[in-house]
């Protein structure tokens, strides 16, 4: 089982201390506003025809589709969200000098909003903060593009090219980015403690990550409202709210 030396300037000689990997879920933001998807009360369940907006064969094919997601994105509470006290804790505990990588399926960015370093933070379904050209691949920001529907734009066409724009996020039917997901695995891997928060793990690959961390020996940890199909295979099971769960979970291991 490995460790990783913390990489926090001016402690020199300090003891290793255990590398903590946290994957975190919609659980984690809902405290921050933003709904979850695949809950007991998720957008999915409530109402799948919404999953044609964030599907990509339909996103390409059908100008409606494109018209109806922009708006959706327009009114979705993701830009305006806020990090919560369990975001907070995460940062907290990098700030220990205990080494810490965030895996999220989130897009929402509050891990780094929260005080976290890009490099710590690892996207498995990208970001709704910046989006992408289908066509040339340029990137911008997701306010700008917004700003081009508040105008009058129902479907802001890329600027360079011409081409369909998209959020920067992994749509039904596209492929995680390989390097993110090889990256992931090697953390999960590598790590002492394995922390899964506000996420069902039944998505998968993102939800194989709580067995590989127990197949490698680290510690799995489960914060979550419903049960999940790795209950039994982790040393500890928390029920409890996660804006005050976490927080007493992660401000423990920073003193231990």
């Amino acid at each position: 089982m490995s460790s990783e030396q913390t990489d926090r300037p001016g402690r020199p000689g300090r003891a290793k201390r255990p590398l903590v990997a946290v994957l975190s879920g919609a659980g984690i933001s809902t405290d921050s506003g933003i709904p979850d998807y695949r809950g007991p009360n998720g957008l999915w369940r409530r109402d799948p025809e919404t999953q044609k907006l964030v599907t990509y064969d339909a996103y390409m094919s059908d100008p409606e589709v494109r018209r109806r997601s922009w708006r959706m994105r327009r009114d979705a509470p993701t830009l305006r969200a806020r990090p919560n006290a369990a975001h907070e804790a995460v940062v907290r505990l990098e700030r220990s000098g205990t080494p810490v990588r965030v895996i999220t399926q989130n897009v929402d960015g509050l891990h780094q909003l929260a005080g976290l370093p890009e490099r710590k933070v690892l996207e498995l379904h990208g970001t709704a903060r910046s989006v992408v050209c289908t066509g040339c691949a340029a990137r911008s920001g997701m306010a700008e593009a917004l700003a081009r529907v508040e105008a009058g734009d129902p479907d802001p066409a890329c600027e360079r090219c011409g081409g369909i724009l998209k959020s920067a996020t992994v749509m039904f039917g596209e492929a995680l980015d390989p390097v993110v997901l090889g990256e992931a695995v090697a953390v999960t891997k590598a790590c002492e403690v394995f922390v899964a928060v506000g996420t069902s793990l039944t998505v998968h690959p993102a939800a194989a990550l709580a067995g590989l961390a127990a197949d490698h020996g680290a510690r799995l940890v489960v914060v979550n409202a419903e049960p999940t199909p790795y209950d039994d295979r982790a040393d500890e099971v928390i029920r409890e709210p996660i804006g005050t769960a976490l927080p007493a979970l992660l401000d423990g291991l920073a003193t231990a």
